[in-house]
């Protein structure tokens, strides 16, 4: 617990978040990683070149000084960085590295006059408090996944068994436990951790599950990205038959139980964890509405498998939005940017309803708002981010 002069240290300190923040931990992964290689495969190089990581940390750690004195209103930042951690396999041992590099990057980038002992001392006490209570959660979210049925702790092997290309540039991929044994049944919309090792160095990813996971495998589709190391080498340089080191399914961004109309919404890759709350849906009677949107018919993944559920499941609509017609693909129904006027003709008559979304975030703030305009809940809108944990504008 701090103290009340800790706690007012740290609300003093906003502004200087506020305002450099984004600088204050750039300094700290570049101190980090170059001094602590045991913690490199933790962190993604891709979001780190792009600034998605820093500026998502430190949007994360302003948040925790501006809620100093009330860490309940944080929200569910704490269980999106738990669930995060839990997929990569964040180990208690791993908290004093970054504890320690924080503390000195306060003190370099804010300077003597600024990080003062009792800054720095504040600081320490903070952090401290925040490990205390991630590492408790992380431990009991272990602990419940290694005792659920066919759950485990940390690594397991798995076989690739089956690649299905679905777009010009998705492909499937289909694992199942070299065991043989039963797996952890993920919920429809959460995502697995994988540990490879390439070139000698250990990488970690979390990719999102495109399928329920009820038939003893598991499904990831991923998309090629230019320079993407981790998705090049699955696409190029990972044939069936070879192993991968799994790690139990996570994520607290899923399809919760509901009778009111659901609607799906998607961009590009974001159709991913879709695919599963769909499949899980249309084992219900609730009305569903599915919205995808890609650049043109070839970059679109599961058209054919979706137009077949639609055809089968009269309690599914779906429709197709691309940024241009290549000519060559089916038509879409819409042409262009997904606007208001157009989501407001393809939803639900009831605006009482469940909206999922996920995509690239310029396309993600647009849905938000479009939704909102259009009297759907806030509390029923519900989004995800495929990278680091940011927030929405």
């Amino acid at each position: 617990m701090l103290s009340r002069e800790e706690r007012a240290i740290i609300r003093s300190t906003v502004p200087l978040l506020e305002s450099g923040g984004e600088a204050l931990i750039t300094h700290f992964y570049r101190m980090m990683l170059s001094e602590y290689p045991q913690v490199r495969p933790l962190f993604n190089q891709a979001h780190q070149a792009s600034g998605d990581q820093p500026r998502a940390l430190a949007n994360g750690v302003l948040m925790y000084a501006r809620h100093i004195d009330q860490l309940d209103q944080l929200g569910d930042l704490v269980a999106k960085i738990v669930n995060k951690h839990v997929a990569l396999q964040i180990e208690p041992q791993h908290y004093p590295i970054v504890g320690s590099c924080l503390l000195r990057a306060i003190a370099e980038v804010l300077g003597q006059e600024i990080a003062t002992p009792q800054v720095i001392a504040a600081w320490g006490a903070a952090y401290n408090q925040l490990a205390d209570i991630l590492i408790g959660a992380e431990a009991g979210m272990y602990d419940q996944k290694a005792a659920a049925p066919g759950g485990w702790r940390g690594e397991r092997e798995f076989i690739l068994t089956a690649r299905v290309q679905e777009s010009s540039e998705i492909t499937s991929f289909y694992f199942e436990p070299t065991d043989k044994g039963a797996i952890l049944v993920a919920e429809p919309g959460q995502y697995i951790g994988m540990k490879l090792m390439l070139d000698g160095e250990e990488v970690r990813r979390n990719y999102s599950l495109s399928a329920l996971a009820d038939n003893g495998q598991y499904r990831i589709s991923v998309k090629r990205e230019p320079g993407g190391r981790v998705s090049n080498h699955l696409h190029h340089h990972f044939p069936i038959g070879s192993s991968i080191q799994l790690f139990p399914p996570s994520g607290e961004f899923f399809l919760t139980q509901s009778d009111k109309p659901l609607v799906l919404i998607s961009g590009g890759v974001g159709i991913t964890p879709t695919l599963a709350m769909l499949q899980a849906a249309l084992q219900t009677e609730r009305p569903v509405h599915f919205i995808h949107c890609a650049r043109n018919g070839g970059a679109h993944a599961f058209r054919d498998w979706i137009d077949d559920l639609a055809q089968r499941h009269p309690q599914l609509k779906r429709f197709y939005c691309y940024d241009e017609d290549d000519g060559l693909s089916p038509a879409a129904d819409k042409v262009g940017l997904l606007s208001q006027e157009q989501l407001a003709q393809w939803l639900p008559e009831q605006r009482d309803l469940d909206a999922y979304f996920l995509g690239p975030k310029g396309f993600m703030a647009a849905v938000k708002r479009h939704l909102k305009a259009l009297g759907v809940p806030d509390g029923q809108s519900r989004y995800e981010f495929f990278g680091p944990a940011a927030a929405l504008e």
